[in-house]
């Protein structure tokens, strides 16, 4: 069983999306702040949160930087804030996904799937591309079998969509990826052009990885086609 932690100062919220849920067996631990949600992240197992931006003393996205301090569970952001601006933002600190308030339950229940699917996958030493156990380029080695990644020999610190993106890469040296490509791939959903999801992501690898962001030698990008690793 997956335990899903809810963040909401508003309870009638929380008790909608604990009863749906409920019904597709999962345990749901609920906050109606931000100093109890990080409590209950330290003191039990959080397969993943559910974290409203919205929340009088610590917001969601000051939770998130907390959390992301310590955990690589998934985070999926909730607001009524939908400016691609406030979507980049949240995503830019840390979380996995993000919907805009009023959604669809069904939407939400399949987004958590895919979420803990991910994560399952990055956690449980699932290989997701071939046999081979690491990959090494560009100093970057990737064990596949104990999901790690080092940099010179330094272990880097990714969240398993992070992760993913880069193993998609690595995996594929000198092909280009588009957005769509990478979005489809990973997040396993259709594509919805506007969609700055990839984008954010590839910019929070490009800072663990990069001397320099703004100037990518690892990740590189292909104006006006997509990303791609080269050896």
């Amino acid at each position: 069983m997956f335990n899903i932690l809810i963040v909401d100062d508003e309870v009638e919220i929380i008790e909608l999306m604990e009863v749906y849920l409920l019904n597709d067996g999962y345990k749901v631990f609920k906050a109606t702040n931000g100093i109890d949600a990080l409590n209950i992240i330290n003191n039990e197992k959080i397969h993943l949160v559910i974290l409203d931006i919205m929340m009088p003393g610590i917001d969601g996205l000051q939770v998130c930087i907390k959390i992301r301090k310590e955990h690589n569970i998934p985070i999926i952001m909730v607001s009524a804030k939908g400016q691609d601006i406030d979507k980049i933002q949240g995503l830019s600190i840390g979380a996995d996904d993000y919907m805009v308030k009023p959604f669809n339950a069904m939407e939400l229940i399949a987004r958590v799937k895919a979420q803990i699917r991910r994560s399952v996958y990055f956690n449980e030493n699932h290989k997701l591309f071939d046999n081979e156990e690491v990959i090494e380029i560009k100093g970057i080695t990737i064990n596949k079998r104990k999901h790690k990644v080092n940099l010179f020999g330094v272990e880097l610190k990714l969240t398993p969509t992070e992760y993913e993106i880069l193993l998609l890469l690595a995996s594929n040296v000198g092909k280009v990826f588009n957005a769509e490509e990478i979005f489809k791939e990973i997040w396993k959903e259709k594509y919805f052009e506007g969609n700055n999801t990839v984008m954010v992501h590839i910019w929070r690898l490009r800072e663990k990885l990069e001397d320099n962001p703004r100037e990518p030698k690892i990740v590189e990008t292909v104006w006006g086609v997509g990303y791609k690793i080269e050896e």
